[in-house]
């Protein structure tokens, strides 16, 4: 066993035969990522993919009670209101180095194997979704709620859910539904379904492997693996019609002209989401189906910069949509953030359209290196 050094104790990093293992260590959180669990992550990470005796990386997160039964909740959102009322230049850091993390993850160049168990969203998917062995189990929930803070699915939502089946990713990004762990799989999300009591013997199975290689790694992975149920057919049955529609405003009439329990569940959701970053979502979904990662990931990052920075709306960062989100879910939790505009039919192209021009020159954009 050779322990690394972390530059944070929520992270904690080490190597067991030919496996680097990572544990995402900050349960009071759900793991929520702060930049020094992102950086001491990327640390282990560059080191391992260079170090030829590591041959693969696994990822894990730990509850209350113990190893597993949660994976990452996200990023840390209360820093985020923080740092955007405080004009912290270190939330400008954070989505840099989160989106290269993202993106070093997608292209590893190794066999990387991401344990789902427990809570999976925002920042944890983006940390799972570039994985080549992503594992839910039972209790996995997972999801991408981020347009219920006034944000959009980032940390490369664009690009995996726009390659989920038909239009199931508009359906996630802009609704924030729970993904089940069978539909998980069929969604493309993850590649196997665990039962969550065989995850600890999991884990220390690949830090016993003679070899790890993929394959190797996927024959442990399917000696534990139980089989799924796929209902994708239905559920795409009822999204396809719906978010296939060319805007959120036709979506949101289609939903209204259908008296379905499904249909009036989802608008009841959709009306509760920033309107604003609804339209802004639905654009950054089509746009990344045709996009490179790298590409998805520069894009997202000027979007979240203008966010913070919604400078074209006339408003400073303490007014933005996502510090207003933030307030209402996680910092008064009164849950009635005050939207503006406040409905999805008062948004224009005007207010969406200049989220997608990047604030920087091509030469000097925070990711110009991915």
């Amino acid at each position: 066993m050779t322990p690394t050094s972390p530059l944070n104790l929520d992270i904690h990093s080490e190597i067991i035969g030919q496996v680097g293992l990572i544990t995402l260590n900050r349960p009071a959180a759900l793991n929520a990522l702060s930049l020094g669990m992102i950086r001491s992550i990327t640390q282990a990470m560059l080191a391992w993919r260079d170090d030829d005796a590591v041959q693969a990386v696994a990822m894990r997160g730990v509850s209350k009670t113990g190893p597993f039964g949660a994976f990452c909740a996200g990023g840390d959102i209360r820093f985020f209101h923080q740092a955007a009322t405080a004009g912290d230049a270190a939330l400008e850091d954070f989505f840099t180095e989160e989106y290269a993390l993202n993106h070093l993850i997608h292209s590893y160049g190794k066999p990387t194997i991401a344990l789902m168990d427990g809570i999976v969203m925002g920042g944890g998917m983006g940390l799972a979704q570039g994985m080549s062995m992503r594992i839910v189990t039972e209790h996995t929930k997972m999801a991408m709620p981020e347009t219920q803070i006034g944000l959009f699915p980032d940390v490369g939502g664009g690009y995996f859910l726009s390659r989920c089946p038909g239009h199931i990713g508009e359906w996630l990004g802009l609704t924030g539904e729970l993904v089940a762990p069978n539909d998980a799989v069929a969604f493309g999300l993850a590649d196997a379904l665990l039962d969550s009591q065989s995850m600890p013997a999991l884990w220390q199975a690949l830090g016993e492997l003679s070899a790890a290689s993929e394959d190797e790694i996927k024959n442990l992975v399917a000696v534990h693996s139980i089989a799924t149920k796929d209902h994708s057919e239905r559920a795409r049955s009822l999204v396809d019609p719906v978010f296939s529609k060319n805007s959120i405003t036709e979506i949101v009439a289609a939903l209204q002209a259908d008296a379905s329990a499904w249909a009036q569940d989802t608008l009841t959701r959709l009306r509760h989401k920033s309107p604003l970053m609804l339209h802004v979502t639905l654009e950054q979904v089509r746009r990344a189906r045709s996009m490179s990662l790298a590409d998805d990931l520069r894009m997202e990052r000027d979007l979240v910069h203008h966010c913070f920075n919604p400078k074209h709306l006339g408003k400073s960062p303490s007014q933005s949509e996502t510090v207003e989100g933030i307030r209402a879910q996680a910092i008064d939790k009164d849950r009635t953030p005050r939207w503006s505009p406040a409905r999805i039919e008062e948004v224009n192209a005007a207010m969406v359209e200049p989220f997608f021009e990047s604030p920087w020159a091509a030469d000097v954009h925070p990711l110009r290196a991915l």
